[in-house]
């Protein structure tokens, strides 16, 4: 449970800090927020589902400071491509 509350903070920062640094595809601090959540908690099950990443090893689940690093910049980065993906297709259904 602390590794997806993690996930999910890593997310919402992640989704901040791509819409401070892509201004044209950001869609506010809240949405921002609310997508990078998403995209922090997919980051969080898509890669188990696939058996493709394992930052924390069988440590995952512990609690040590490699899993909460691992789960903070994998939801981070989740949440900062969802973010990026979300407001580009925004822009594109505005032309």
């Amino acid at each position: 449970m602390l590794e997806t509350i993690i996930g999910l903070l890593g997310g919402a920062l992640g989704g901040n800090g791509a819409g401070a640094l892509l201004k044209k595809f950001s869609l506010g601090t809240v949405g921002n927020s609310v997508v990078g959540i998403l995209g922090g908690l997919a980051m969080k099950y898509i890669p188990q589902l696939s058996g493709l990443i394992n930052f924390g090893g069988e440590a995952a689940g512990s609690g040590d400071m490699m899993s909460i690093v691992s789960n903070l910049v994998s939801g981070g980065v989740g949440g900062g491509v969802l973010m990026t993906v979300v407001g580009l297709v925004k822009n594109m259904m505005k032309k």
